[in-house]
Formats: C-alpha cells, sequence, structure tokens
C-alpha cells in the first residue's frame, strides 16, 4: 500500500469540486422524482441542486445570483447513471491483460485467433510468467466449445496462460498452468467448484469452474502501476457513458484498500460504491480490517455472497435441466456454489451483525436457497429495512417474484443476457418458455417489486443506453425478441438505473433524483430515451457532471 500511496501521489488529478450558480434550460429535463415529472429548467450552485422546475419559475433567482445559462438546445438532461451492479475497474482490463472477446464485443471467431492472441503476447513475455486474457466465449468461437490445456499449449509451452471466460465463472489453463495452480489427475474437485476432466481420464483438461478458479483470481489482481492505469481508463470509460457512480461488486481486503486509496488521490474521477465479500466483510466486523470511507465519494455497501454461477457457463443451479445439457447427463441443471446450509448461516451472521446483504444468484433452484435464507435472517433478526439484493435474478419464477415483492427484495436484473446471449437461451441453455420469462422485469414492476437493471462489466461494456434499450426492446443479436411480455416502458427502465439504483444502494437521499438538496450528478444526452424507444441505443452522452463540475465532455 506505500508503494501504491507514492504511486497516486505522482499521478492523481487535482480535482476541483463545485459550480458557481448555473441554471440549465432548452431541453426537457427528466427529474426521476416520486411522479417522474419532465420539467423545464434546473438550478445548481456548488455541489447541489438548488432549483427544479418551470422557467418562470427559475428565472428570478437566475438573475438573482448572476447565474450562468446553459442552453440545452433540445437535448436531455438527466440524473447521471448509477451502476446497480459491476466490477469496477474491470472495464479497463484491456490495459493489462489480453482481450480475446468474441463479436459483437470483440473480434476473436475461433481458436486461430485466440491462440493467435496468446502468441503474440508469449514473445512479449518473460519465460515462465503468466499470460492472462479475459472474455472469451466457447458459444461465439467456430468450434463451440472451450478450449482446452492441449489447444493453448499450441500457443505455449513456457508460459503458464489463463484465459477467463466472458462470464467470469469459468477459466481455462495450459499444461503449465495446471501445473503452476498444482492440479493434477489426484486432485478433487472442491466444494462449489469442478475441474473438467480429459475423455476417459481423471487428468483436468484445463477448463476450471466455479470455486476451481480459486488461484487463478489473483491473476487478475495488477501491480500498483496496472491498477492504476485499469482504474483510469475505466474511470473515462465510465465518465463517457454518463455513469455519476460505479459499483465494484465483489472485493477483497486488497481491492478495497486499493480502490479506496487511489479516490482520495483523485485517480478515480466518480463516485463508487464498493462490496466486500464475505472474508473482508468478517475482518471489517471482528476489527482487523478499518474499512469506513467517508461516503461523499467512496461508500462501503453490501456484502456480497456468491451462491451459484453462469447460466452460459452451466453452472447456474436450475430447478429443471438445462434445455441442452452439457455432456451425456440429460439430468444435469447445475449446482451450487454456497451449499443450502450453509449459504443461511452466512446470511444471517451479517444480517444479525447489521450488514445489507447482496447474494448472486441466476438459477431459480439458486434463488429458492437464497430467499430461504432472507426469510431465516429476518425471522431471527428482524430488521425493518434490509434491503436485500438478489444479483442478476436471471431465472426467477412467478412464484418467487411473490416471494421477493412479500420480503421487500431487490431483484437486479442483468438484462442484456436478451441481447448478448437472448438466441442462446432460447435455442440452448433454457429453451423457448424459460428463456422468454428470463430477467423478468415487467413481472417484477406488476408485484410492485423495486428492481434495478445493470450491465456487470466488465462482462459486457458498461453502455447504460444499451442497457435501457434492452429493457425496453428485449431484442437478441439476431434481431429476435426474447420475451416481450417481460418489456418495460422507458421510463420504468430510467427509474431501474437512476433513482431505483440509489434506493438499492441506501443512497437515495443523495442520489437518483434531480431533485432540491440533492447532488448535481447529472449527464446530457443527445436526445430523451423518452422520444424514440426502438433506437434508445443511438443516444449519445455528450456531458457529465459531477457536483455541479463538468467531467466529461463529449466532442460531438
Amino acid at each position: 500500500m506505500r508503494r501504491l500511496s507514492f504511486l497516486l501521489v505522482v499521478v492523481g488529478l487535482a480535482c476541483s469540486r463545485g459550480a458557481g450558480p448555473t441554471l440549465y434550460l432548452g431541453g426537457p429535463i427528466l427529474t426521476m422524482d416520486a411522479e417522474s415529472r419532465v420539467v423545464e429548467a434546473l438550478a445548481i450552485e456548488g455541489e447541489r441542486i438548488v432549483g427544479v422546475g418551470s422557467l418562470v419559475e427559475l428565472e428570478g433567482w437566475a438573475q438573482k445570483r448572476g447565474a450562468t445559462r446553459v442552453d440545452l438546445a433540445g437535448r436531455a438532461l438527466l440524473p447521471g447513471f448509477i451502476d446497480a451492479h459491476g466490477h469496477f475497474p474491470g472495464a479497463g482490463l484491456a490495459t493489462v491483460h489480453l482481450d480475446v472477446n468474441s463479436p459483437p464485443i470483440g473480434d476473436v471467431r475461433d481458436f486461430e485467433d485466440l491462440l493467435a492472441r496468446v502468441t503474440q503476447r508469449a514473445g512479449d513475455t518473460a519465460k515462465g510468467e503468466w499470460i492472462v486474457g479475459w472474455g472469451y466465449d466457447d458459444t461465439l468461437l467456430a468450434e463451440k466449445r472451450h478450449p482446452t490445456r492441449r489447444d493453448l499449449d499450441g500457443a505455449t509451452t513456457e508460459h503458464p496462460v489463463a484465459l477467463w471466460h466472458v462470464s467470469g465463472h469459468l477459466a481455462v489453463v495450459n499444461s503449465a498452468g495446471l501445473a503452476k495452480l498444482g492440479f493434477d489427475a489426484s486432485t478433487p474437485d472442491p466444494e462449489g467448484g469442478h475441474l473438467q476432466r480429459e475423455p476417459g481420464s481423471n487428468e483436468p483438461n484445463g477448463v476450471l469452474e466455479e470455486n476451481a478458479m480459486v488461484g487463478v483470481q489473483a491473476l487478475l489482481q495488477p501491480s500498483p502501476w496496472e491498477g492504476v492505469k485499469m482504474t483510469r481508463a475505466a474511470g473515462e470509460m465510465y465518465l463517457s457513458q454518463g455513469v455519476t457512480t460505479a459499483q465494484s461488486g465483489a472485493g477483497d481486503q486488497s481491492m478495497l484498500e486499493g480502490l479506496h486509496a487511489m479516490s482520495r488521490f483523485g485517480v478515480i474521477p466518480l463516485r463508487l460504491i464498493l462490496w466486500p465479500l464475505d472474508m473482508a466483510a468478517d475482518a471489517i466486523l471482528d476489527g482487523s480490517f478499518e474499512f469506513e470511507p467517508d461516503g461523499k465519494w467512496v461508500r462501503r455497501g453490501a456484502v456480497k455472497l456468491i451462491a451459484d454461477g453462469s447460466i452460459q457457463g452451466y453452472t447456474g443451479y436450475l430447478s429443471q435441466p438445462y434445455h441442452v445439457p452439457p455432456g451425456d447427463d440429460p439430468s444435469f441443471r447445475g449446482y451450487p456454489r454456497i451449499p443450502r446450509e450453509k449459504l443461511i448461516e452466512q446470511v444471517a451472521h451479517f444480517h444479525r451483525a447489521g450488514m445489507q446483504v447482496a447474494v448472486h444468484g441466476n438459477g431459480d433452484a439458486s434463488i429458492d436457497d437464497i430467499l430461504d435464507a432472507f426469510e431465516q435472517a429476518q425471522r431471527v433478526a428482524p430488521r425493518e429495512d434490509p434491503r436485500f439484493i438478489i444479483i442478476h435474478a436471471q431465472m426467477a419464477r412467478p412464484d418467487q417474484l411473490d416471494r421477493m415483492a412479500k420480503l421487500d427484495v431487490i431483484p437486479s436484473f442483468f438484462t442484456l443476457h436478451t441481447y448478448y446471449w437472448g438466441d442462446r437461451h432460447r435455442d440452448l441453455f433454457m429453451g423457448p418458455e424459460r428463456a422468454a420469462r428470463m430477467s423478468p422485469a415487467k413481472s417484477a414492476l406488476d408485484r410492485g417489486l423495486r428492481f434495478t437493471i445493470h450491465c456487470d462489466t466488465p462482462v459486457v461494456p458498461m453502455e447504460p443506453l444499451r442497457l435501457l434499450w434492452a429493457a425496453v426492446n428485449r431484442r437478441s443479436t439476431g434481431g429476435d425478441v426474447i420475451g416481450a411480455a417481460e418489456r418495460i416502458e422507458p421510463m420504468q427502465a430510467l427509474r431501474a438505473v437512476t433513482i431505483d439504483a440509489a434506493y438499492q444502494h441506501f443512497e437515495e437521499a443523495d442520489k437518483g433524483s434531480l431533485e432540491v438538496g440533492k447532488l448535481a450528478d447529472l449527464t446530457i444526452l443527445s436526445r430523451s430515451p423518452l422520444d424514440d424507444p426502438e433506437h434508445i441505443d443511438e443516444i449519445q452522452v455528450q456531458q457529465t457532471i459531477l457536483g455541479g463540475e463538468v467531467a466529461w465532455r463529449g466532442t460531438r
């Protein structure tokens, strides 16, 4: 940490905060207040909003204060977007590691492309050092399978190689990587994880699932200088997309300390919510790790638990078998990463200690376990407003949404699955009926559930406008609508990335809507998302404003 602090002093940004009296006018101003009003004018002074309403109402204030007038010229002004769930600064991974994504995110189409990337990086890497890549997708590669250790050995045998699956829930390593990790035919599967094996043998084939990746996860930890590069790149990317509050949704102690330090020295140019993983949260509770940020730019949020894996990695835990199961077991339905009784115990432990709890759950069997845990936690330690969160809640059934409503659970939907994987959920993973009701935002809305939507970056790029478009249209990369009945209106989608995301983070008093007294965290868009719902993804972010100051300005 001393080395990191020294680097931050060297590269830190001088950040002035707050603005003189300013009046925004001349375009639709979407407040996201309780009535979802669209108004004519917004007044800010310093870091806060001081007036919202008609131009007539605010003209007197502007004249009295000598306010600067900003003419929106028909553009739309909104609250800055709030990341309900992601992995900041993962958006900057490509500054440090190989990008092996396939279209539409990247350009790796087959094993030849993949191995060429690894071979090229090997030429620039000292022998024996790890080569790490992120983002391969077995369902998008021409071979329609995971690369194995033998495939990766074709690129290099003199470097250990680890390539992360786009889901973040699997990785593949070469033979040198297996040796480094100490994995061989005698290595048992860990609880909540699996080492895939070669046909007819116990020899690992290099593909590691869930908790079998623990040794590989440390490879994504950057050096201090790499961390600064990643974070600067991620911060710029988020600001360019209108995001004013980022979220890091699974931090160990080292990551929490590093991000907090970088924010203090101005390397992170936006606000940040940090979710500790269970071990870091336990260290906070027992006093061995003091972590209480001041809350202005960095805030500690919920403790994060991971109950299952990824549907597109076949590690999500379902109540019924996968539509096209992997391997030769037609009854395969995934598996829990945390056994049910242990999950119930962990949730109750953190809930009893007064912490907010967020649990990753994709498959409906996993969601059953999570809801049982939330129910039990409230039974043994009732709290008036715990704001339990289910991250992704991808395959939530109607009866589970009913339970969420009774428990005031907040589902946070990874709605971009309908775009990036919708066709394959329909044809491969879930089948047409289940795929049509994944990320069931409209069903949640019908039950009065307050929900959020998110990008889960770096799984997919941080693109809130594409996220809004996906929630409204649910159109796949193949052009098909995946579950028309679960589409929602643009205003409903906008609330899920502004005021409802602020509510999820216990920050609705300060953020998420344009109301007097709240922070002047704003974004200016080329037009209102309410005007042309089918083309929300074509809207451009033109300015991002933090605490009244322009933090990012587009070139258009």
